[in-house]
C-alpha cells in the first residue's frame, strides 16, 4: 500500500514528504548531540568558545553580522548538496550543533534542560529556515544519487540549482533576522 502511494505520488509531493523527513531527521541528529554525555571540563571549553564567537559577532556591524552569520550558514548549506558526503556533513554539524547547545547550557550555568532551551529556538523563525535549508540540501543531496542511478543527473542538476538559489534566500532571510536579534 505505502509502496503504491510512493510510486504513483507526483515528484513535487515525494521531494516535499522526503524534506519533511530529513527534516524530522536532522532534529533527531541534533537532540542526539543535545543528549551526549560532556565533562566540565569539554563544556567549558565548547561553551568559552562559542561564547567568544558570540562576542566576536556583537562586535561588528550589522552588515558584517549578516555576511558572517550567512556566510557560515550557506558554506554548511552549500556542502549538504554534495552527494552521499554532504549528507553525512550535515549531520555532523547538525549533532555538533547539539553537543554545543548542550556545553554551552552548562557553560551559562542555565537551570533549563539544553533539550527545552533547543525547542524554545523554534520560536525564532531563523531557526525554522536554517533546520528547512539544510534538510533541503540533504534531501536534494539524495536525489541526486537517485536521479544518477537512473541516469537522469543532467536534469536534476537544474533541479539542484534552483533549490541552492531558494536556501541562499532563505538562509540570506534567516541571517537578518538573526542579526537584528542580536
Amino acid at each position: 500500500m505505502a509502496y503504491n502511494f510512493w510510486r504513483n505520488a507526483p515528484t513535487k509531493i515525494k521531494r516535499i514528504l522526503t524534506i519533511a523527513a530529513f527534516f524530522l531527521l536532522s532534529i533527531i541528529i541534533t537532540v542526539a548531540g543535545i543528549l551526549t554525555p560532556l565533562g566540565e571540563e569539554d563544556a567549558n571549553i565548547l561553551g568559552g568558545q562559542l561564547d567568544d564567537t558570540q562576542q566576536t559577532i556583537d562586535n561588528l556591524p550589522e552588515m558584517q553580522q549578516v555576511s558572517f552569520i550567512f556566510g557560515n550558514n550557506f558554506m554548511i548549506c552549500l556542502a549538504g548538496f554534495v552527494p552521499i558526503i554532504g549528507s553525512a556533513f550535515e549531520c555532523y554539524v547538525l549533532y555538533s550543533t547539539g553537543v554545543v547547545i548542550s556545553a554551552y547550557s552548562t557553560y551559562k550555568n542555565v537551570q533549563t534542560s539544553p533539550l527545552l532551551l533547543f525547542f524554545l529556538l523554534f520560536i525564532l523563525p531563523f531557526t525554522w529556515l536554517e533546520f528547512l535549508a539544510y534538510s533541503i540540501a540533504m534531501t536534494e543531496s539524495f536525489w541526486l544519487i537517485w536521479r544518477i542511478i537512473q541516469r537522469k543527473g543532467k536534469r536534476e542538476i537544474r533541479n539542484a540549482c534552483i533549490l541552492i538559489s531558494i536556501c541562499a534566500v532563505m538562509l540570506l532571510v534567516a541571517a537578518i533576522i538573526e542579526a537584528a536579534l542580536i
